[in-house]
């Protein structure tokens, strides 16, 4: 019967950490609640200190799922020769997607997701697209914003993941295909071992993340190594969804000057 268990995917991040909270408090002693975290191994490190604490402040485990056949997403890139495209990441179906299927069990889980009240677009998308599953948006519900995520995180005493104290939007792994110009720009300056790697499989395997568009409208490859330093404004460019809904927002949001 759907409702026996709740089951929170938790991603090492402000608002998946608030979601959990809401659901512990209101779902501890009537159901069994799962944390669920899928580790794509090329997170930033600190996650690991982030979710130990998330597990002493929420008094609950969080468990762990990590891919059997990829290490990381630089496996999944080099081993499937493929980044992004027009149907999503390859990284994501691979490392998160699949082992939420595989965990999940649609006959009796409630599943929760940290969709904040910006996205009620992405979950109303979520809920289109896959009728087969039961699903509750508890900061939606709240009305609360990104915002409120990272004070209520703060409040609770907990550190903020570094990648947001370094000036990213979202916690996702550190070289994410699916950002765009101005976000590769940013990793180049915060992480340029990484920057030069992903230069390195791109022209490696011959395709290029981000896009530009000539003055008739025809989408030409910008390789990493061509990137204009200046190329791009992260804060302007949009959110980069990594989940469930990975391969439908990538189909409007793909990484376009």
């Amino acid at each position: 019967m759907s409702g026996t268990r709740r089951v929170v995917w938790f991603s090492c991040g402000a608002a998946s950490a608030l979601a959990a909270h809401m659901t512990l408090k209101k779902w501890r002693n009537k159901c069994e609640v799962a944390l669920v975290y899928t580790d794509p191994g090329s997170e930033h490190e600190d996650n690991k200190r982030f979710l130990r604490e998330c597990e002493e402040w929420l008094q609950h485990p969080v468990t762990v799922l990590k891919s059997r056949k990829y290490a990381d997403t630089w496996d999944v890139f080099e081993k499937t020769r493929w980044l992004v495209g027009p149907a999503g990441a390859r990284c994501t179906g691979e490392l998160k997607k699949a082992l939420r299927h595989e965990f999940q069990d649609i006959d009796r889980d409630v599943q929760i997701f940290g969709y904040t009240c910006e996205e009620r677009t992405r979950a109303q998308r979520l809920m289109d697209n896959n009728p087969e599953i039961v699903a509750e948006y508890p900061l939606i519900d709240g009305n609360l914003t990104k915002a409120d995520c990272l004070a209520a995180i703060r409040q609770a005493g907990i550190e903020l993941p570094e990648m947001y104290k370094l000036g990213y939007r979202n916690n996702n792994c550190i070289g994410c295909v699916k950002g765009q110009s101005g976000y590769w720009n940013k990793i180049r300056r915060d992480f340029p071992d990484v920057f030069e790697r992903m230069a390195g499989i791109e022209r490696d395997i011959g395709a290029a993340i981000c896009k530009s568009y000539a003055g008739d409208g025809i989408r030409k490859k910008v390789f990493l190594d061509e990137l204009p330093p200046d190329a791009g404004i992260y804060e302007a460019e949009p959110d980069i969804e990594c989940g469930i809904l990975c391969q439908i927002a990538m189909q409007d949001e793909t990484c376009d000057e």
